[in-house]
């Protein structure tokens, strides 16, 4: 992949800070449409927090259904359901389009936990049935006998997605950068200057970038000029297994549970057994990774009695944090007191579904128009 040292100033219609994922669908999307990019990291393409994604592709929100609309109302829980499945599509249709691999669509898993127990899971069903998204659910029985998974209850769902969290990103910027789009690595933007009608951001090493719009995609590394007291971050942990093609469950449904903390688990395209979770209310990355061993020793045992029949040893181990809202949506919008400046925060376990939101909230914005949903996503007023 082509990629730039910003040694000039520039001018361009759409500067977006971060080449992560959320950074590579707002810039594919914005390119696509003949708006004129550039992307500025201060990394490199793919670098960052992406590289610890899991990639559990699901429209299933972090918080469910029935609890969302306790907090925020049904009309907008079920627009904010409804968003979700809709850019689990969108994805699933782009990277065919794009022709990226590794990419598969799986069933979900939703298994009963401390948050919903089996009769959670039975109004939850009925109430994802009445917005029009389908699931149901299985007892004991069926998921011992179907999946061979060691559980009292689940929802079973149609219609998420699995891929390769750093190879799509680098696909998605390296057809940005085929229709026009520029990124500049290793290039930490310091300052930025809000004006009316532009804005300047200035580069360490002096350089600026002069642009109409700004779009800060930065995972949950935001500078201090964006509003973060709905947002928090989170530490979170992950194994992965060797490849095991033989002993995994039928049809391979992704799986997660309504617990605190909750458990991941998905399938990779080499068989690997992917188990994530665990996660803690903190964003020291020096903490984060000094627990890494003993974290992986819970998610192993936690993975052993989900699902008996693997082999749980642990080839790879990680960690990586994300931010987090109480309601479980993220926040997209204008940032306060500085016009033509986007950012977007508080991803939780739906990071990808929801850059994908994003990227189409701020391309509409854009364009001058006034996304359908994204009065769910806003700023928190002051």
């Amino acid at each position: 992949m082509e990629t730039e040292r910003l040694d000039r100033d520039l001018t361009t219609d759409v500067l977006v800070v971060g080449a992560g994922i959320t950074g590579a669908l707002t810039a594919q999307a914005l390119a696509a449409d003949g708006i004129k990019v550039v992307i500025a990291d201060r990394r490199g393409p793919a670098e960052g927090a992406t590289l610890a994604s899991t990639a559990l592709l699901q429209y299933e929100i972090d918080t469910p259904l029935t609890i969302l609309t306790r907090k925020i109302g049904a009309d907008k829980a079920a627009r904010a359901w409804r968003r979700s499945r809709l850019a689990v599509d969108s994805i699933a249709d782009l990277v065919a389009e794009l022709g990226i691999a590794d990419v598969a669509r799986r069933d979900t898993l939703y298994l009963a936990g401390n948050v919903l127990d089996a009769k959670g899971l039975e109004r939850e069903s009925v109430a994802r049935r009445t917005i029009g998204i389908d699931s149901y659910t299985l007892g004991r029985a069926a998921l011992s006998d179907k999946f061979g998974v060691r559980a009292n209850a689940a929802l079973q769902s149609h219609g998420s997605l699995t891929i390769d969290p750093r190879k799509t990103t680098r696909a998605l910027l390296a057809n940005a950068i085929e229709n026009k789009a520029r990124i500049f690595d290793r290039c930490d933007i310091v300052d930025v200057r809000a004006k009316p009608r532009s804005v300047v951001a200035t580069a360490h090493g002096g350089h600026r970038i002069t642009c109409r719009y700004l779009v800060m995609a930065t995972g949950y590394e935001m500078p201090k000029y964006v509003p973060q007291e709905a947002h928090q971050i989170i530490s979170t942990w992950a194994i992965a297994t060797h490849p095991q093609p033989g002993r995994l469950w039928s049809g391979q449904p992704m799986i997660w549970q309504a617990a605190d903390p909750y458990l991941y688990v998905r399938t990779t395209a080499e068989g690997r057994v992917i188990c994530g979770g665990e996660d803690e209310e903190f964003s020291d990355d020096e903490k984060r990774d000094k627990l890494i061993a003993r974290k992986s020793k819970t998610l192993a045992r936690k993975l052993k009695q989900l699902l008996p029949a693997l082999d749980t040893r642990i080839e790879f181990a990680w960690a990586g944090s994300f931010g987090q809202t109480k309601t479980g949506l993220p926040i997209i919008g204008e940032i306060p007191q500085m016009p033509n400046c986007w950012a977007a925060l508080g991803y939780g376990g739906n990071g990808t579904s929801y850059a994908r939101i994003a990227a189409e909230i701020i391309r509409n914005a854009v364009h001058g128009h006034n996304d359908a949903d994204g009065d769910l996503y806003t700023f928190p007023k002051a």
